[in-house]
């Protein structure tokens, strides 16, 4: 295997689970709150929990992206300059 390979290999990986975190954090959705309704602690430490978890899996889901896009640009580099690193 070579480091063209790996390259590509981790790349894809990186892809899939950032998809995949993408995808847990547009699951979870917050419930609308009514002008009437009157919020207790509790209601409110949930609303925290559940924006901070989507932002947790946000900022994840875009470091593997980020990792994903670098490892796809050493990739194309690396096509740039044949025999280089191949």
């Amino acid at each position: 295997m070579t480091l063209g390979h790996v390259i590509d290999l981790s790349a894809l990986i990186t892809a899939v689970l950032a998809a995949i975190l993408w995808v847990m954090a547009s699951r979870h959705t917050l419930r609308r709150v009514s002008k009437t309704e009157v919020i207790d602690a509790a209601d409110l430490n949930r609303i925290v929990v559940a924006i901070n978890r989507s932002q947790v899996l946000n900022s994840r889901a875009a470091i593997m992206t980020a990792i994903s896009t670098l490892l796809m640009s050493a990739r194309f580099a690396m096509n740039l300059w044949p025999g280089v690193l191949n």
